[in-house]
């Protein structure tokens, strides 16, 4: 008789912890896994962005969304291992930021779990999506193709750099789309009668020696190639820009903002914010699928009117009334 009452005691309390443990399972945080090409330091600003992009859709890190950060530190072949390891650990979606590279190894590693990229290279010619449109299967995100604004770069820069000779081209052959990048460089060139000099840098030493080798060909200016790598040593690339007097035109304002001289280009900052939004219509039930790509319809010319008086440039009244932000 005790052992019977016993039991049921015993089915009595399960019965009442039951209801606690089905709740605190139905509440159990989402993670995010975060999939960066680069490195923490010179990505913070980006980092901010996506935490309030993720605020806007009501997601806050460490209140009701936790978020597990992944770096490649500029080593792309460290991603299929990364990626992997966020599958292992059952994230709820892998935001994969900085080129399509994170993409491409989360989308290897997983068919089931969302994918949202923020990328400035082509995500239908990678193989990432079916079309902007209508993406298909897990994976969605944030393009700002940075390839078509090639030609737009050169000319403007072409403008302000009193039409040099030869243009010297940084382009990084670790990145996924190098030759891709090569390839539209010389081509916007030739569609001008430019000529384009290509040099390759995939390590901080590797820039040094790139510079030095374009100003002994001649260049009279620079283009630097769209390359998280490159955002990484933004520092360095425009301190070698001012000590060889070499005009250098930017992908994003990350540049012109440490000194640079121009840059054109979709905003990173607004870029990486819209993907921490598509995260969190992602974790509130929305499937990638059905989530367009989404595209920047605004790219900011940014001028550093300092930089060019250090290089002994005049800016044109025109070039000046069509730059967005001039910085003084």
């Amino acid at each position: 008789m005790m052992k019977r009452r016993a039991f049921i005691a015993l089915l009595g309390g399960a019965a009442a912890v039951w209801p606690f443990v089905v709740r605190a399972q139905q509440t159990a945080m989402p993670v995010v896994g975060f999939l960066h090409s680069a490195s923490p330091g010179p990505f913070a600003s980006a980092v901010v962005a996506f935490r309030q992009g993720l605020s806007e859709t009501g997601f806050t890190e460490g209140q009701n969304v936790a978020i597990e950060y992944r770096w490649a530190e500029g080593q792309y072949d460290r991603l299929p291992a990364l990626a992997a390891d966020l599958v292992r650990r059952q994230v709820t979606v892998i935001a994969a930021i900085a080129g399509n590279a994170p993409a491409q190894a989360a989308k290897a590693a997983t068919t089931s779990i969302p994918i949202v990229f923020v990328s400035g290279g082509d995500p239908v010619s990678a193989g990432l999506i079916a079309s902007l449109n209508r993406p298909g299967g897990n994976v969605t995100g944030v393009s700002w193709i940075a390839t078509v604004l090639v030609p737009k770069q050169l000319e403007l820069l072409r403008r302000l750099a009193r039409n040099p000779a030869v243009i010297g081209a940084l382009v990084n052959p670790s990145y996924p789309d190098h030759d891709f990048q090569a390839r539209e460089l010389q081509e916007a060139g030739a569609a001008l009668g430019q000529k384009i000099n290509v040099v390759w840098a995939a390590t901080e030493h590797d820039i040094d020696t790139a510079v030095v080798s374009l100003v002994q060909q001649g260049a009279g200016a620079l283009m630097v190639a769209n390359d998280p790598f490159f955002v990484s040593r933004r520092d360095q690339i425009v301190a070698l820009a001012a000590r060889h007097t070499i005009p250098t035109m930017y992908f994003s304002r990350e540049f012109t903002a440490a000194g640079g001289l121009l840059s054109y280009g979709a905003s990173l900052i607004d870029a990486t914010r819209q993907g921490g939004i598509y995260t969190g219509k992602i974790l509130k039930g929305a499937k990638p699928a059905d989530l367009p790509v989404w595209q920047p319809t605004k790219f900011e010319l940014v001028i550093n009117l300092k930089t060019a008086k250090a290089l002994g440039l005049e800016v044109p009244d025109q070039l000046l009334a069509l730059a967005d932000e001039v910085i003084e």
